[in-house]
């Protein structure tokens, strides 16, 4: 008899702390969620309201191709809510856990809301861009008629230069379209995000406060709350180089600071900013984004007017390139994430390229100051010669040594999941490739690239110099 009365209240015992258990995990995960699960949530519900109000893509497919498909296991677990009527997303993992909201404004795309609320609302013109649409009796980059080029176009259909996931691969050569191909669902109209190319489109805007004189490179004191510290000595030029000496970890397979900065904190350029000193400054390289939307908050607070600011990439940059499609989105604070959203079409990519290869000028207007590209891919010291002065790659980060060769000058945007653009000044040159590509896949541009570069480049250009000198 007392045996079965200790089993009893053995088994008593073990039912309350299931239900215990049963009852404190998920009040647990709702309440006090762990980082990664709102990491999750948070990225699920920013991707799927950027590709659902600025692409007018399918939610689902969103959700099941962009998200869970090329992430994390858990994320298999999201579910996300779209309410088109507030213009906003909910994503919750295991239904109800850890619930993250992005919010979509015209003119600004799509917001995270760690906290449930956004600071900075647009106050310019939704329809900034209306009735700018590129004439259809004109050549690109002006209006919509490409030329072609047989032979292109037949590298960059092959789906073994293509690589997985490709949704679009334009070739710009001489200022012309010569091949263009798009991944299955998607369209020249197709709003593409480009991750970490956004860096480089915002080294332009920096580029064109200083032609206005707002700023200088050699800049520092650049916040008061450096000023009593080794940070105080950060220049501009630092920022723009990758060589804040800031500490930063940018690994995305983790809870880490680029993570934790775009999914759970309001304030990017605050958060980057209360980082302290891991290097003296100049002297290290260290590839961050919080570096990169800290730049964002400077260039923006180069105006006396925060409106001002948020109508500046359009006003100053994108109207005048005639990139009617893009749209570069803030944090809740209202700072541009100028390290990582912006979208535009294939072709508004391609459009900041040939600016680049014209070197800041379009239409006989210079827009940037003078050898200011030249600037921006010129070889850091600190890089080992892989990163330029302004958010770009150069030729000598070629992960292969083996990897077929491309002109010495080249340059590079990059950006996470495939996303890149190789610029060639000498070949006057520009082959723009977008996508859902993870680095897990083992796939690289650059065969592509290099027998894009074989079929255009005149034969003296590919032979080694011996040869061309015993030609008669």
């Amino acid at each position: 008899m007392r045996r079965h009365q200790v089993i009893r209240k053995a088994l008593f015992g073990l039912a309350l702390l299931v239900a215990a258990l049963a009852l404190g995990v998920p009040a647990w995960l709702y309440l006090a969620p762990p980082e990664l699960l709102r990491i999750g949530d948070g990225y699920a519900a920013k991707i799927v309201c950027s590709n659902v109000f600025i692409a007018g893509r399918d939610p689902d497919e969103v959700l099941a191709l962009d998200v869970q498909a090329p992430g994390h296991p858990l994320l298999r677990f999201v579910s996300v809510a779209v309410d088109r009527e507030q213009r906003s997303v909910a994503a919750h993992i295991f239904g109800f856990a850890a619930p993250a909201e992005a919010v979509y404004r015209e003119g600004l795309g799509c917001t995270s809301l760690p906290d449930g609320t956004v600071a900075v609302a647009p106050r310019y013109s939704p329809n900034y861009f209306s009735g700018l649409r590129p004439p259809a009796d004109k050549p690109w980059p002006e209006g919509t008629t490409t030329a072609g080029n047989a032979a292109i176009q037949d590298i960059i259909v092959k789906p073994e230069m293509q690589g997985p996931g490709m949704r679009a691969i334009i070739v710009v050569k001489d200022g012309r379209i010569i091949a263009e191909t798009y991944g299955k669902g998607f369209t020249r109209e197709t709003p593409l995000l480009g991750w970490s190319m956004t860096k480089t489109v915002t080294a332009a805007l920096v580029g064109r406060r200083i032609a206005e004189g707002a700023m200088t490179l050699e800049s520092r004191d650049l916040l008061p709350s450096w000023s009593t510290d080794g940070r105080s000595a950060i220049t501009l030029a630092d920022l723009m180089a990758m060589q804040s000496g800031l500490t930063f970890n940018e690994d995305y397979g983790s809870v880490a600071d680029v993570t934790r900065m775009l999914y759970l904190e309001s304030d990017m350029a605050a958060f980057t900013a209360s980082k302290p000193l891991e290097h003296p400054p100049g002297t290290h390289f260290s590839y961050s984004s919080g570096t990169t939307t800290l730049i964002s908050r400077l260039w923006m607070d180069s105006f006396e007017s925060e409106d001002e600011a948020l109508a500046y990439p359009r006003r100053a940059l994108f109207r005048p390139l005639g990139m009617t499609s893009a749209v570069l989105e803030p944090d809740a604070r209202g700072t541009f994430v100028g390290s990582s959203y912006m979208y535009a079409t294939a072709r508004d990519w391609a459009r900041f390229a040939l600016f680049l290869l014209r070197d800041g000028n379009w239409q006989g207007r210079p827009l940037l100051p003078e050898g200011f590209v030249a600037y921006m891919r010129k070889p850091t010291e600190a890089s080992g010669g892989r990163y330029g002065h302004g958010q770009v790659w150069t030729e000598a980060a070629v992960p292969d040594p083996g990897a077929p060769a491309l002109p010495p000058e080249t340059f590079w945007m990059r950006g996470h999941d495939g996303q890149s653009i190789m610029i060639s000044p000498t070949l006057d040159l520009a082959v723009i490739r977008l996508g859902l590509t993870p680095s897990s896949t083992g796939y690289s541009p650059r065969d592509m690239n290099a027998r894009i570069v074989s079929a255009l480049a005149p034969p003296a250009e590919t032979q080694p110099a011996e040869t061309k000198q015993a030609q008669p």
